[in-house]
């Protein structure tokens, strides 16, 4: 077993390319490597430079590797968010200019007004039409295959709370129906037990299309909360649903027992989704999420 930690933008409140009051992009690389990460995620379209020798270069200087970038697509239908196609096509080419191996796709997000109302509730006839989830399958193994043959990059799915692919089971049904070829899976820790499901459950299930992990704490008490109340995902983000490692629900031990058993090599990105006005200091809980994960024999401090 083999896993390479690194972080994301989104733990130092750079959660969407429109989110107000950001650290710069050059700090935030300084401190990703300042607490010991080895690697970053690209975070949302334009934060860091889309020139790749300058990115190149900062990343090499704090000895940084880029490994990926989250993308959406709205995959029943493409053109109905073509901003945000358009964004997607362009981040991957800028991954293979930067020779990643990984691009990480979700849907688009919070499309569908009963979807994002619901999100942590879903029922089965929250979901997709047959006719959607056809398209949906067409477009995302399209996506996936463009990524590999064009692009020589390997997608891996990010099933997210609030968009289409929340549950176990639209997790199951997504990789029972997709080309292992062209698209697997990216398990978010938090957003899988967020929409109900047992994250080393879906894992072990799916463990041979397990190919890149979003560790991600996830506070139940706060998640029965939300639920009862009927709030939505972002009342739940200011009620810090997503904690520190190890404050959380979230079954990091035993994750780690199952990854160890199927020898895992690979990478995995630890977020918290910190929200810029909240005065958290985002270095000292990337120091502290770094930290759990060593205490559980992840990986060893660098």
């Amino acid at each position: 077993m083999k896993i390479r930690i690194a972080s994301a933008p989104v733990s130092w409140g750079v959660i969407m390319k429109d989110t107000p009051d950001v650290p710069p992009w050059d700090q935030v690389l300084r401190e990703i490597s300042a607490a010991g990460y080895v690697g970053t995620e690209l975070g949302p379209f334009g934060y860091l430079p889309q020139d790749s020798a300058l990115l190149r270069e900062a990343l090499d200087e704090l000895g940084l590797s880029l490994l990926a970038a989250y993308v959406q697509i709205n995959l029943v239908d493409p053109a109905a968010k073509q901003d945000e196609y358009d964004e997607t096509m362009t981040t991957t080419r800028l991954l293979s200019q930067m020779g990643c191996q990984w691009v990480v796709l979700s849907d688009a997000l919070f499309v569908d007004s009963n979807r994002s109302n619901r999100a942590g509730r879903i029922r089965p006839e929250d979901g997709m039409s047959e006719d959607q989830w056809r398209r949906f399958i067409i477009n995302a193994d399209d996506y996936g295959k463009r990524a590999l043959d064009d692009y020589g990059l390997q997608a891996v799915f990010h099933p997210h709370v609030g968009a289409w692919i929340e549950t176990e089971a639209e997790i199951d049904r997504l990789m029972n129906e997709t080309n292992p070829r062209y698209l697997n899976l990216c398990l978010d820790t938090a957003h899988c037990m967020y929409g109900g499901g047992d994250p080393v459950a879906v894992a072990r299930r799916w463990s041979e299309r397990l190919k890149y992990l979003h560790l991600k704490e996830c506070d139940q008490g706060v998640l029965e909360t939300v639920r009862e109340k009927g709030w939505d995902y972002f009342k739940a983000v200011e009620l810090d649903v997503f904690p520190e490692l190890g404050c959380g629900s979230v079954d990091f031990a035993a994750l780690l027992g199952l990854l160890r058993e199927l020898d895992f090599d690979g990478w995995a990105v630890i977020e918290q989704d910190i929200l810029p006005d909240r005065g958290l200091n985002p270095l000292d809980s990337a120091v502290r999420n770094l930290a759990y994960l060593h205490s559980l024999g992840y990986t060893e401090p660098r």
